[in-house]
């Protein structure tokens, strides 16, 4: 068996594990910094929206065209007015993008812009976009997140409890934000494939908490009649468990769409590629990030503001404090034990039950038939 698949087997039987839960604030305050400076550069530099959504024109020209792209951005900004992104495709042609101007202002720039490049209007195809278009794009992706995230919420509501649904409804709040945080910072065009990409992460993240939160309900049925472990210990335990898992199904996730980004769109050129791939690049690495660090952890802190699971957590670190007492006195009394202690006192940790000591009788002899 491998290193990494062996670390995934220990961690799902209990056998070694990280803290999640405990350091919780320490994600939260991450999350927190991430989150405000994504809302930060949203506010100061707001979002490259393609023309999709505000309206305008894009000149294609023939294959195999002798002028360079930074030859035409200034050829179409000289004649528009306006900023032009051109982007150079795989059969060499331009795609050249002009916002914000109408039918009239096309035809004028068309005609320059083949005087510029010397070639004859005809050759150069140009598609006009309206901005009532994007518009209507733009409020049928807002329907239809919010009838997403509506489902979601009720789903989880029923299958787990509110306050998974609530924890998740957060997590998935948490990625969006930084997923168009990211946008506004780097600048790239926002356009429908970038919507698409937004709605696709949002997939990834549910899965990745559904599955944590899955094993957690499983492991805390019950969980009130025992004495050994707290809400918390039982979270951080579904999370170690699932969590060789979780990052095995984002790193395969990531590759390609890390091969869209940096190879596709950036190597090649293909800047298309980047609208999709960095809205999923972004999204399901935070998506993972929300799932493990955010969700459950916040699952957990709800949990234990109940009042059985405030009695419970009382109990057990009661038990755990009696258990710590004994221990001291055993070690001051020379390390004789208790026959009547209880298979459970020993504190608990996130791990299998450790074994109990061998029993003695009489004056220290071990049990069995004397010779």
């Amino acid at each position: 068996m491998s290193k990494l698949g062996d670390l995934g087997a220990r961690l799902h039987r209990g056998e070694v594990g990280y803290d999640f839960v405990k350091n919780r604030k320490i994600w939260y305050g991450l999350s927190i910094l991430i989150t405000i400076t994504a809302i930060v550069g949203l506010a100061v530099r707001g979002l490259n929206m393609g023309i999709e959504f505000q309206g305008g024109a894009v000149f294609t020209t023939p294959k195999n065209t002798s002028v360079s792209v930074s030859q035409a951005e200034r050829y179409a900004e000289e004649s528009s007015g306006h900023d032009a992104i051109v982007q150079k495709l795989g059969d060499g042609s331009l795609r050249i993008q002009v916002a914000g101007i109408d039918t009239d202002a096309a035809n004028k720039i068309k005609n320059t812009l083949a005087d510029d490049i010397k070639i004859d209007a005809e050759q150069i195809n140009a598609e006009l976009v309206g901005p009532s278009w994007g518009e209507q794009i733009a409020n049928k992706a807002w329907q239809g997140l919010g009838i997403f995230m509506v489902l979601v919420v009720i789903y989880l509501a029923i299958a787990f409890e509110w306050r998974m649904a609530l924890a998740a409804f957060v997590a998935l709040i948490h990625d969006i934000t930084i997923t168009v945080g990211i946008y506004a910072l780097v600048g790239f065009e926002v356009t429908p494939g970038t919507v698409i990409g937004l709605l696709t992460i949002l997939g990834y993240s549910l899965y990745d908490t559904v599955v944590v939160f899955d094993s957690l309900k499983e492991q805390t049925k019950g969980l009130t009649k025992q004495t050994r472990w707290t809400y918390s210990d039982v979270a951080n335990r579904s999370i170690n468990s699932t969590l060789v898992r979780s990052i095995n199904t984002t790193v395969v996730a990531l590759l390609p769409v890390a091969g869209l980004l940096f190879i596709g769109g950036g190597v090649l050129g293909a800047g298309m590629l980047n609208d999709i791939s960095l809205s999923l690049f972004v999204g399901l690495a935070a998506g993972a990030y929300s799932s493990i660090f955010i969700a459950t952890p916040l699952v957990a802190d709800l949990k234990e503001r109940e009042p059985a699971m405030k009695a419970l957590k009382k109990r057990v670190l009661a038990k755990r404090a009696h258990s710590a007492a004994r221990g001291e006195t055993e070690a001051q009394g020379g390390g004789e034990a208790y026959g009547d202690e209880p298979e459970d006192a020993a504190p608990a940790v996130v791990g299998p039950r450790n074994q109990p000591a061998s029993r003695t009788r009489g004056r220290g002899r071990p049990s069995g038939k004397r010779r």
